[in-house]
């Protein structure tokens, strides 16, 4: 469950977020750390390097393998992927990050700002 309004969506083509979905970018929504609550459950980490290197936390369900938020290193926000939403249909991506990794097939959508590598923080729109 999260507890506070999510603070921006966008789409990450990341190398990393490329492995975890199968190929394709990652549909990403920042949300507080301290609004996230496992009501079932328990989420599994994998942890590897960011392009900082620092360790980034990639948690998923044990049971089922689906990706479910990612913890960057020393922000203030988690990255809950989309898909693990029950209800995401009204949330419309603010911006692509990462494109530096994106392979030319990644789709982008005209008009949203686009960023090789990771953002300022907040994010446009956020």
């Amino acid at each position: 469950m999260i507890t506070a309004p999510l603070m921006n969506v966008g789409i990450c083509h990341c190398t990393d977020c490329q492995k975890a979905s199968g190929g394709g970018p990652n549909y990403v929504a920042l949300a507080p750390k301290t609004s996230l609550s496992v009501t079932k459950g328990e989420a599994r980490v994998y942890f590897c390097k960011g392009d900082s290197g620092e360790d980034v936390g990639r948690a998923f369900c044990p049971d089922c393998g689906t990706p479910l938020w990612s913890l960057p290193p020393h922000a203030p926000f988690l990255t809950i992927k989309l898909g693990a939403l029950d209800h995401n249909s009204d949330l419309m991506p603010a911006l692509h990050l990462y494109t530096a990794s994106a392979p030319p097939w990644h789709l982008m959508h005209e008009g949203l700002p686009t960023f090789p590598k990771m953002p300022p923080f907040p994010p446009p729109g956020g």
